[in-house]
């Protein structure tokens, strides 16, 4: 049994190791993103621009508490998914406030550049979501992560929708329009990620409590094989 532990710590850690390079590649693919896409967004007047580079931030954020909670216990994990979905919200929030800004007092964009920018973090996300997409059932860590890739590609599809739609109107109102629905976007994503975190972190909890009450050897034994029951049968 022993043995067979070991050879499963072990592949957790290759597994865990793989997971940190992909982290880290997404972490600087989004974090020079979000400094491109806010500065065009700001120069060009786009509040879909600017929610979506706040995504890039936001994600950036997602990424590096992922990588603190990556080889930590179940608990930790849920802990900082919880984390992750709070500045969801507070980044959905924040859209919300500029897209209602910009109907009230917001110029035009110019739509080519506008364009431009949302095919640009289009193809820097698709990167992400491929590179992420074999560790989406990993764990909720690891979930929660690819959900935000996931909302990225969709958020910048519509922006790339709104460009067109600002350039054939000539009006404000899709750039606004696609704002509001990026902010929505994070806030049902801050609402499944919180709801499964809480879950798992109660649940973890219990499992904690339940464990202190076994004997010494039973608890050691489940502590070395964890989730991995099926190789100690």
């Amino acid at each position: 049994m022993d043995s067979c532990c070991e050879n499963k710590a072990g592949e957790l850690a290759q597994l865990r190791g793989a997971q940190a390079k992909v982290l880290y590649w997404v972490l600087g693919i989004n974090g020079s993103m979000f400094v491109i896409e806010f500065v065009a967004g700001w120069l060009i007047g786009s509040t879909a621009l600017l929610a979506d580079s706040l995504d890039m931030f936001g994600d950036a954020t997602v990424y590096i508490l992922t990588l603190y909670a990556l080889n930590r216990s179940d608990r930790t994990r849920a802990s900082a998914a919880l984390v992750k979905s709070l500045f969801m919200f507070v980044f959905g929030l924040a859209v919300i406030a500029e897209a209602i800004h910009k109907s009230v007092v917001g110029s035009v964009p110019e739509a080519g550049a506008m364009g431009i920018m949302g095919l640009l973090a289009l193809a820097a996300n698709t990167v992400c979501f491929i590179m992420l997409l074999r560790y989406r059932s990993a764990d909720l860590n690891m979930r929660s992560t690819w959900l935000c890739s996931r909302n990225d590609l969709i958020a910048n599809t519509s922006v790339v929708l709104a460009a067109v739609a600002v350039g054939v109107t000539g009006t404000v109102w899709p750039d606004v329009v696609v704002g509001l629905a990026i902010a929505a976007l994070f806030l049902h994503s801050a609402w499944q990620v919180s709801t499964e975190a809480i879950v798992e972190w109660r649940g973890t909890g219990q499992a904690k409590a339940d464990a202190s009450l076994q004997p010494s050897d039973t608890a050691s034994a489940r502590a070395c094989c964890g989730s991995k029951s099926s190789c100690c049968d």
